[in-house]
């Protein structure tokens, strides 16, 4: 059977990879190899890097209408193939299709659309004589060329949430995707070479070494990175040699308060839901439950009831709502985690492989775990839940901060005061109340601490993309 090639697009044009050389693209619901992807190298990043900048000169000139002009033809054509799209990412992730065509799809193409406006009313500070006979003003301005590493849980989502915004903001493009996960954003870069100008936006794919070239470039002006905690480190210290700027979302570890007045069905079936999502391959993931002692045994039940209904499927299987975990070595490392246990900790359902093929992992729930343990404190991506217990406010509060991570999190409460007063406590870039994990195109999304650092989606995501320019000048008295 003859497997997929995918391409790199450089200057509007598909290309294999300079040295002719390619790696092999693996289904993650089949564990066997579809395609082929370029393994590009310094010369490509050089060949791509020099098209972007080109392309700036004349991009940045272009008016925001023109640009969102642009974009919104981009969201056009993301509707008019939304099914080549949907089955490009299912086949890369091995996600149902009714889930990405249903939960991902359309949100992806509304964030374009919001780009497209939001670009053509960028805000600054009024003009005005802040000192006596000179005019101020504040000029906001694309920053230049940027690099751009998308990582392989939401290959064509966190692609739109870094591209919508530097296009938008009048920046021109290297972006290199996951090596497991190139489909979607070779297809994407050939669609916008339809609509953009060559050289606005590149996709170069590759392996880590890839990456490091496009981050260590000397070209890019910013670097945004998606990706774990240690690869954030590594593309700062890099930047830092000539101080780029730099834009990060990294893990998370996501605590979600569950008080005992909460509805106890309800919050299971939301957290289970958001816990469970996308294999729990997710930074926002509903991943340690934290919840009060009176209603522990009660909730931990119903937990249970939703793990073991929750069901596991690829592409196809419309009744599924678990995907298989991306690759080999997620899986491995995901079953070492939780068969690598304290003995205190107890596995009440899953904790095991499914089927023989493929990367499957069953929804996994655990008890019993002390707030020192490996489980709490590192992200384990892949469908698994942890269970603690508390008896006050403050005891909660300080459980669920007490993480290197701070991307999200929720508590769930009948008592409006209590969840306002836990919102203002926790240390984490969003709290949802009674819900966990839905986003939109006009709220920011980014964390503290070790979740980095930027926002993506809403103007704040916009304005990360732009530099901040004062203009004075004298004008006089006029006498």
């Amino acid at each position: 059977m003859a497997h997929v090639q995918f391409f790199n697009v450089i200057d509007g044009v598909k290309v294999s990879a300079a040295t002719g050389a390619t790696y092999d693209v693996f289904a993650p619901h089949t564990g066997e190899v579809y395609a082929q992807a370029p393994l590009s190298g310094e010369e490509d990043i050089d060949s791509a890097y020099a098209a972007a900048r080109k392309a700036f000169e004349s991009w940045k000139h272009t008016t925001p209408k023109e640009r969102g002009e642009a974009l919104l033809k981009i969201a056009d054509a993301l509707e008019a193939r939304f099914d080549e799209f949907v089955d490009a990412e299912c086949q890369d992730t091995g996600k149902p299709r009714h889930l990405t065509a249903s939960e991902e799809m359309p949100v992806n193409i509304d964030h374009f659309r919001f780009f497209a406006g939001a670009g053509r009313i960028l805000e600054g500070k009024s003009a005005g004589e802040y000192m006596q006979d000179h005019t101020s003003f504040v000029r906001r301005e694309p920053i230049g060329v940027v690099g751009q590493v998308t990582p392989w849980n939401y290959p064509l989502p966190m692609l739109i949430w870094k591209v919508a915004p530097a296009l938008a903001a009048g920046n021109t493009i290297v972006l290199k995707p996951s090596d497991t996960t190139p489909a979607s954003s070779s297809l994407f870069a050939e669609l916008c070479s339809q609509i953009l100008p060559p050289g606005v936006f590149n996709v170069v794919c590759g392996d880590r070494d890839t990456g490091r070239a496009l981050v260590s470039h000397e070209t890019p002006a910013m670097v945004s990175i998606t990706g774990s905690v240690r690869a954030g480190m590594q593309v700062a210290e890099a930047a830092s040699k000539d101080l780029k700027k730099v834009h990060l979302e990294l893990g998370g570890k996501a605590p979600v308060i569950v008080y005992e007045d909460a509805d106890i069905p309800s919050a299971a079936e939301g957290i289970a839901a958001a816990g469970f999502f996308n294999a729990g391959q997710d930074c926002t993931a509903a991943t340690r439950v934290i919840v009060h002692e009176s209603i522990h045994d009660e909730f931990l039940a119903a937990l249970k009831e939703q793990a073991e209904n929750t069901s596991v499927g690829g592409p196809d299987d419309n009744d599924a709502a678990v995907c298989p975990l991306n690759n080999a070595d997620q899986l491995e490392k995901v079953a070492a985690k939780v068969s690598s246990r304290p003995a205190h900790v107890q596995l009440i359902t899953g904790g095991h492989r499914v089927g023989e093929s493929g990367y499957f992992y069953a929804p996994t729930v655990l008890a019993g775990l002390k707030q020192g343990d490996e489980l709490i404190q590192e992200e384990v991506f892949g469908p698994v839940i942890t269970m603690q217990s508390f008896t006050t406010e403050d005891e909660a509060l300080t459980m669920a901060n007490g993480v290197q991570y701070g991307l999200a999190s929720s508590v769930w409460t009948s008592d409006h005061g209590r969840a306002m007063r836990a919102s203002k406590q926790l240390d984490f870039g969003c709290v949802w109340i009674n819900t966990h994990i839905p986003y939109l195109s006009e709220m920011p999304h980014g964390g503290f601490k070790h979740s980095g650092y930027g926002k993506d989606l809403s103007m704040y995501g916009l304005e990360d993309y732009t530099r901040v320019k004062h203009v004075m000048s004298f004008i006089g008295t006029g006498e």
